[in-house]
């Protein structure tokens, strides 16, 4: 079923700040938590509890090197919502493409009915 898959990943990406992260990871590759951190005004901590969301929601890894946790994006997720988010544009296109028969048959109707 299309419709339950990686639901609670898109509640995780909900949140801008999360998104963000996301897009930094995208960018710039592994990082070390604090270096996350450096890209936004509010605290360490708060950055910490929305790397936990992430991780929980598993759209990052996290690896610990000595002192430092090392975050990356999850490649794997990532093909999954990229999967999920074909598929619902497949199901749209569908839609459309029937609207479109619909509209060009109710525009032959039309003519053929001029006198």
């Amino acid at each position: 079923m299309l419709y339950n898959v990686g639901m609670d990943k898109f509640a995780a990406l909900a949140d801008p700040t999360r998104r963000q992260i996301i897009e930094i990871l995208a960018r710039e590759g592994e990082l070390p938590a604090a270096e996350i951190s450096r890209h936004f005004k509010i605290s360490p901590q708060a950055i910490s509890q929305h790397l936990k969301t992430l991780r929980a929601a598993d759209l990052v890894r996290v690896e610990k090197r000595a002192q430092q946790r090392i975050y990356t994006i999850n490649p794997e997720v990532m093909y999954e919502l990229e999967e999920w988010a074909k598929g619902l544009r497949q199901l749209w296109n569908q839609r459309f493409d029937a609207f479109e028969k619909l509209l060009l048959a109710e525009k032959r109707k039309e003519r053929s009915d001029e006198p």
